[in-house]
């Protein structure tokens, strides 16, 4: 195999046979903004929050004379999506096909490929290296956020290949993205699944009973409880009489012996966010558990946040791994009797009633109390063995995908700025 020959760039090193381009001379950056002229009554609305690390959590179906003033991006196909303001936090997309009425926010530069591969251009600039790149710029800013004016863009340089291989490099990391959104999409179903059947047994009382005929409709006994008429048989109870809850803790940060060179995970309550979660905000060490108040969880503990933000979605998750946690995390522990799955569903469930008891400013919390003292409906063990039957499966399917999306991520990652300055090569792909 020839041996690759490289030269310096203002890039830094990339094959010989490659060239460096300014960006400016190979897109444009916001082509088409909404006017007086635009025809569209409704829009679909990306804003700077909707999208995160290539994922695109929601668009905003509003009229076009109720939209933000910021609402004047006009977006295409194959349009780049990166925010101007706080790169740092990777708000930034790509644009597969677009509706004819799509408007972003002008918090985006929209960049629109012209003379290079989109999906090419698309991976050099959501790099983590210019990403870093767009952050410095932004840090250096006197707005009132870190931010940076699309020129800067337009004024920075991407590698060149010839276009096929250009091409080439853009399908690898297509195909991983391909494959990591598949697996999203599946754990986003399997998730509704599960919401669905818990719902159907455990809040409707439409399980299957012996003789496999639904159990309210086909007139199965009810009786009187403080959360109304459930089946007879089944109990109310408390989640700290049924199962262990574990509240977590902060090792000292001072000390060094309990964060260098940890191999067990701690998580804070942000990586709740997540679900599953299958990756430790920090490492600690076991000297660390042994002596701060941070405990060990095990796989399948159901978490959820001590500290709430009024303006946020409360998140509930479940541990795809074992791992520790801070003060403004509570795990609550599966058992023989109350497997993990209904716990998950169950919290969910009563989410409003426990943080009704939340106190405090924009950032509210509650207590580990509360959550112990919450009421806990427990079913008969015949229907929660056929739950737990079929939601294991399910929530083991889930945890593994998370588990495939991290280890695909990780290859993506690793990749990327291999195959962005030429030490690998790919040409026929």
């Amino acid at each position: 195999m020839e041996k690759i020959k490289f030269k310096q760039t203002e890039i830094g090193m990339i094959p010989e046979d490659w060239e460096i381009k300014l960006i400016g001379e190979l897109v444009e950056i916001n082509e088409n903004t909404v006017n007086k002229k635009y025809k569209e009554k409704e829009i679909e609305y990306i804003d700077t929050s909707s999208v995160i690390k290539g994922q695109l959590i929601e668009a905003q179906k509003i009229s076009v004379d109720g939209a933000p003033s910021r609402a004047k991006r006009i977006i295409k196909s194959n349009d780049i999506l990166i925010s101007t303001v706080r790169p740092n936090l990777k708000h930034f997309f790509f644009i597969k096909q677009a509706k004819v009425n799509l408007v972003g926010s002008t918090g985006f530069a929209v960049i629109s490929a012209k003379k290079v591969d989109h999906k090419f251009l698309y991976y050099y600039v959501t790099s983590d290296r210019y990403t870093e790149f767009l952050t410095s710029i932004a840090d250096t800013h006197t707005s009132t956020y870190p931010s940076f004016n699309p020129d800067v863009i337009e004024n920075s340089f991407c590698p060149y290949p010839n276009y096929k291989e250009q091409k080439s490099i853009a399908k690898i990391f297509s195909d991983l993205d391909e494959k990591i959104e598949v697996n999203r999409k599946m754990n986003e179903i399997l998730e509704e699944l599960g919401q669905t059947l818990f719902k159907r047994w455990f809040v409707d009382f439409e399980f299957p009973d012996e003789k496999g005929k639904l159990y309210r409709s086909s007139g199965g006994e009810m009786i009187e409880s403080e959360l109304g008429e459930i089946p007879e048989g089944w109990k109310v109870s408390e989640i700290g009489e049924e199962l262990e809850t574990m509240l977590g803790g902060t090792p000292a940060r001072a000390k060094k012996g309990f964060w260098t060179g940890g191999t067990i995970g701690w998580i804070n309550s942000g990586a709740i966010n997540d679900f599953p979660i299958i990756k430790p905000s920090d490492m600690i060490t076991e000297e660390a558990v042994k002596k701060s108040a941070t405990k060990l969880m095990p796989i399948k503990t159901v978490v959820l946040p001590f500290v709430i933000s009024l303006d946020k979605e409360i998140k509930i998750s479940i541990l795809g791994f074992s791992t520790c946690g801070n003060q403004s995390v509570i795990g609550i522990i599966e058992n023989k009797k109350i497997p993990a799955e209904y716990i998950y569903y169950w919290v969910n469930y009563m989410k409003k009633d426990i943080y009704s008891w939340a106190t405090g400013g924009a950032q509210q919390h509650i207590n580990q109390k509360v959550v112990v003292d919450t009421p806990i409906l427990i079913p008969d063990d015949q229907t929660m063995n056929k739950y737990k039957t079929i939601l294991r499966s399910v929530f083991d399917k889930i945890i593994n995908n998370a588990h495939e999306i991290l280890s695909l991520e990780q290859i993506r990652g690793s990749l990327l700025p291999k195959l962005m300055t030429g030490k690998i090569r790919v040409m026929d792909i």
